[in-house]
Formats: structure tokens, sequence, C-alpha cells
């Protein structure tokens, strides 16, 4: 949306409904068999018609007038419309541990994705109510891995190989996952920890399923010297060749991805190193295996930000990642060249969807008494999804690096 300009109703319909299919459709992103499907309530028609001043302005009284008692939180993939409202800004992880850190905050406004929503449920207290704006804002990629396809391949893959099995699932995944994680013995990761937490999990078992991010796998395996012929993907739409292939395997990957990510090719690194040679090139691991390996440096949505900071006037960073986090450390480090690696890449279209009317219309329901698009897991996902994400916390913070954790188990 232009600055200045009204809010569309093309736009907020556009941005209340999936594209293609439930809370996690992108582009040309197909459901699983059970994709899970939010549905959110129409807008009121008085935000259909706001301008950004007057949402900009509902948006800052409704935040000054619940003070303490509410927190919004941004994640750096948002429009630069809604991250000005955020108390924190930052990675899914970063911001569900700084919302339980605000004890006296009654409200949590998440303005990101579901999953992002789920995991701050869980991490806050009991008295914590937790809000998405938007219900039909989810991630293509946790859709990807639904939890019957996962307890199918657990059958499967167990029935065959054993019980030596540790389930390891990406911070991007329902509430549902990490609680199989949690009550099966396994654990969740982020892009930053995967290594770390993969070498636990060799610790504790011969193999390791990983979902539902396919490429996050095969580069972590990477890291942590894992032979790629030790590494097969499990596709729920092709059976009987994922079964096939277990009894070499080592690390199972799900087959999912992240449709922004995918994006990034090893042409455009070439591309924009004949365009600015001595560019550095750093991209996230979502990215497939080879456009990280021709990268310089791939890390986190938070190792992104901290590389461009750590940068000196004059560097010059191609970046593969999603576009409103380049476009922002571009207007925030002007004396350093910064670019996305594809020119054409588009936001990520389920994190768009919390458009600034969606944020006002939550805030103002809060300031007439009422709770809009709680997200509530149930006690007993909860209990055992926070048992996986304090095995990753307890983990990473335990001495040792992943080769290390990898060589005293080979």
């Amino acid at each position: 949306m232009a600055s200045g300009s009204f809010v569309s109703l093309d736009e907020l319909q556009r941005t209340s409904r999936p594209s293609t299919y439930g809370p996690g459709a992108s582009g040309d992103v197909r459901p699983p068999r059970s994709a899970a499907m939010a549905r959110q309530q129409p807008l009121p028609e008085e935000y259909r018609h706001l301008s950004p001043e007057e949402l900009d302005r509902r948006i800052g009284e409704a935040r000054a007038a619940l003070g303490q008692r509410l927190v919004v939180l941004g994640h750096h993939y948002q429009r630069d419309e809604i991250v000005k409202h955020a108390d924190f800004l930052g990675d899914s992880l970063k911001l569900s541990q700084l919302a339980a850190g605000r004890r006296e905050a009654q409200y949590i406004v998440f303005c990101g994705v579901h999953f992002m929503a789920e995991s701050a449920d869980i991490l806050s207290s009991e008295d914590q109510i937790v809000m998405l704006p938007n219900l039909t804002a989810g991630c293509s990629m946790a859709d990807m891995a639904s939890l019957p396809d996962v307890l199918a391949a657990w059958d499967q893959i167990t029935a065959r190989c054993g019980v030596d099995v540790i389930p390891v699932t990406y911070m991007n995944s329902a509430a549902a996952l990490k609680a199989f994680c949690g009550e099966h013995g396994g654990i969740v990761c982020t892009s930053s920890n995967a290594a770390g937490i993969l070498g636990w999990a060799y610790e504790h078992g011969r193999r390791v399923l990983f979902f539902p991010d396919e490429h996050l796998g095969r580069n972590t395996a990477d890291r942590i010297g894992l032979d790629q012929a030790e590494v097969t993907v499990w596709d729920p739409r092709r059976l009987a060749e994922s079964r096939e292939a277990l009894d070499a395997a080592r690390l199972i990957v799900w087959k999912g991805f992240c449709s922004v990510h995918e994006r990034f090719t090893v042409a455009q690194i070439a591309g924009a190193r004949a365009d600015y040679p001595g560019a550095v090139v750093i991209v996230h691991p979502e990215c497939r295996r080879e456009v990280v390996q021709a990268a310089d440096a791939s890390g986190s949505t938070e190792f992104i930000v901290e590389a461009v900071e750590a940068a000196g006037p004059g560097s010059v960073l191609a970046i593969g990642t999603e576009i409103n986090l380049v476009n922002r450390l571009a207007a925030a480090y002007p004396d350093r060249t910064i670019f996305c690696l594809d020119p054409i890449v588009c936001p990520c279209s389920t994190m768009y969807r919390i458009h600034p009317a969606y944020l006002a219309w939550v805030l103002d329901n809060l300031m007439d008494g009422r709770v809009v698009n709680r997200i509530a897991v149930d006690s007993r996902t909860a209990g055992f999804a926070r048992i996986a994400l304090q095995r990753m916390l307890d983990v990473s913070a335990a001495p040792g690096t992943a080769r290390e954790r990898m060589a005293a188990v080979a």
C-alpha cells in the first residue's frame, strides 16, 4: 500500500482470505491432504475506508491507553506499516521469549504467522492472552507437514528402522508437531541452532526424522559433516520410494520448503558477483543446498541482521531472504550497498496478511473489553511442546560444537 493512500477494498479482501488454501497459502504451493483451514471473520466495514494516518492514530491511542498491559511483536518479515508499531522486532523464537519475559503484559499481539503465535502462547504464562491480527496469516512450509502425515511416517519409519529414531521439528511448524517431538523424545530447532540440535539428536539415536524443511535439513547435514549419501527425503505423496530409501539413511528430511527462499538460485548469485565484484553474498539456510554452498555465508534472520550491522561503510551485500527485511536493512544503512538477490521476489504472502487495519481492529476490540482472534493451544499439546522447546533451550546453552558432538558418537 502506498504511503498516504487509503486502504483499498481489494487489498483487504486479498489479504484476508487464502490465495490457494488455508493459512499457509503461498504462490503455487499445493496443500497437503489435511492442511489447516483458518477462518478470519470479515473485517468491519469502517476499517476498509480508514486512511493510513487514521489507522496509525487508532493504533497509537490504543497502545498508549493499554500501556504495559499490551505488548506488540513484529517479525522481521513484516511490512514497515506494522513494524513501526511493534514493541519488539525479531525472529519467531526471540519474540516469543521476549513476550514471555514481559509478565506484566496481559495481552500479546503477535504480528507474524500462526505457528509463531502458538509458540508465544506455549511459552507465555496462563494469564497472558495471545492474539493474531489475521487468522489467515500462516506458513506454507508449516502446512506441508501435518500431524496425520507425520504420525503415518513415524509408524512406517520405526517399523522398518526400529525405534532408534529422534524426531526434530523446525520452529516453523504447528504446535501439534512440537508436541509430537516432546512426547517421542525429540526436540525443536531454529535456523540458528539446527547444527547443535542435530548433534544432540545423534547422541540419542541412530537416525533423525527432520521436518518440515528439506533444505534446512540438508544444509545442516553439511554443517555437521554428515555425508549427503546418508540423507534421504520423505515425501508423503510418494511413500513407496520414501520407504525404499530408508535403509542407508541417517537423516530423513521431510519434503517441504519455504516458497520465498526456494526462489533464490545460483544464477542470481553469479549475476550479483558479476555486477558487484567483491560483493558478500548472505542467504538464509532455508534456501536450496546449492545456493547455500555458492554463498559466502548463510544464517537466520538474526544472523543476517547482525552481519549487515557488522559490515563496514562501503560494503556491498547481496542477500537472499524476504524482501521486507532486505529493504529495511538497506534503508537503515545507506552507507552500504544492500540488495536482494532476486529483484522481483515477492514479500512473504501470508505474513503480508497482517494489514494495519487488522491490527487496529484487534486493539480497538481490546479497548472495548473484547478479545478477538485469540490463539490458545490446548494444555496437553502445550505441555509436550514445551518439553521439546525446553530441550532445545537446554542444548543451545550447553558447551560443545555440533561437529564435536557428532565425532563423539561416530
